[in-house]
């Protein structure tokens, strides 16, 4: 069996070099990528019982998400297993259903179990994640807030739902509704109020008080929504889904009773993982999932391998994509400290 001083010579670096690769430590990418190759080559196998000893951790991360059949977080657990294979730890994938028990039994287990660390979607705002942080455990916020004061990385969704909404009255639209998820979501609500600013905005104040509706963050509550919106004396003309499985079953509704889209506006705050549509049949302001995940991730490495520095939170952009535009979203900005080797941010707060 290859050594680590043999993977050291083929990859023209030291071994404390290797070592800090496989442990999940800053490396230039160039020695990263070395190492990996040299590593696969030889077929070594980093000694994990030694190294656990020494950590006095496993090396699995849990990820907790609310809906693992949601491509939009398939794409973002892809990321953190990307990036945490990487450093040489696996990824546990936990679903909670957005169920704050659920939640609660996963951190548990997380904690029993020695687990390095955890990178969760909060099944609530005000959900109670002391008992994981309480015993020392490195605990990363993706895609929703928590009240904890503890590294996150986010979307801009007030931002993406002013852009949907102007999208569509832009494009001529002029009664424009939106469905939102659970209002106990930060990101469903921060989305809804960038709806309510744009029509605002325009001088449509009056509309965000009868065209908003709240569901689940799934296709059975984006039919509920589009029917009880299509049944209203004065049925929008347009609609922004806060969700990609929102707009999912607005869609199917619109087509069941004959308001194809375009005919119909629609904008989707995510990406449709399928649609029989034409693709400039419907707007998508894309969210940067699988990013969102490797940043997270590298940021709970970080904590692990000791970094101390206080709370820092990743904002990325949302962009709305069009056939001419492409579609990889940026990052907005970045709170805390910047570091490289990631998308890089346009200001820095």
């Amino acid at each position: 069996m290859a050594t680590i001083y043999e993977v050291a010579a083929r990859a023209r670096v030291s071994p404390a070099t290797v070592s800090r690769v496989f442990n999940g430590q800053g490396v230039s990418a160039d020695k990263t990528r070395r190492v990996h190759d040299a590593a696969r080559e030889l077929r070594y196998v980093p000694n994990r019982t030694a190294r656990r000893l020494r950590r006095q951790v496993s090396e699995l991360i849990a990820l907790l998400i609310p809906d693992v059949e949601n491509p939009f977080f398939t794409a973002l657990a892809r990321g953190v297993e990307d990036r945490a294979q990487e450093a040489g730890y696996s990824v546990v994938l936990c679903n909670t259903d957005d169920d704050p028990s659920k939640e609660t039994r996963y951190l548990d287990i997380a904690n029993s179990e020695d687990m390095a660390g955890v990178i969760l979607a909060p099944a609530a705002v005000d959900g109670d994640i002391s008992h994981a942080i309480v015993h020392g455990r490195p605990v990363v916020a993706v895609d929703r807030h928590t009240g904890f004061d503890i590294d996150s990385v986010m979307v801009d969704n007030h931002a993406a739902g002013m852009a949907a909404t102007n999208a569509l009255l832009d494009a001529g639209f002029r009664r424009v509704a939106c469905i939102a998820g659970p209002p106990a979501l930060a990101d469903t609500e921060e989305r809804r109020v960038g709806w309510r600013d744009a029509l605002t905005r325009r001088g449509m104040a009056d509309q965000a008080m009868t065209l908003g509706r709240h569901g689940d963050f799934r296709v059975d509550g984006g039919r509920a929504a589009m029917i009880d919106l299509l049944r209203s004396p004065e049925p929008p003309d347009a609609v922004v889904t806060t969700n990609n499985l929102t707009g999912v079953g607005a869609i199917q509704v619109l087509i069941e009773q004959g308001r194809v889209p375009p005919a119909v506006g629609v904008a989707v705050i995510g990406e449709l993982a399928f649609s029989t549509l034409p693709r400039d049949a419907v707007i998508e302001v894309r969210l940067p999932a699988r990013h969102l995940g490797v940043t997270a991730a590298s940021m709970l490495l970080e904590r692990i391998n000791g970094d101390t520095q206080p709370a820092r939170t990743v904002v990325f952009r949302a962009e709305v994509a069009t056939p001419a535009t492409g579609d990889r979203p940026g990052t907005v900005r970045r709170t805390g400290r910047v570091r490289s080797g990631l998308t890089k941010p346009i200001s820095t707060a």
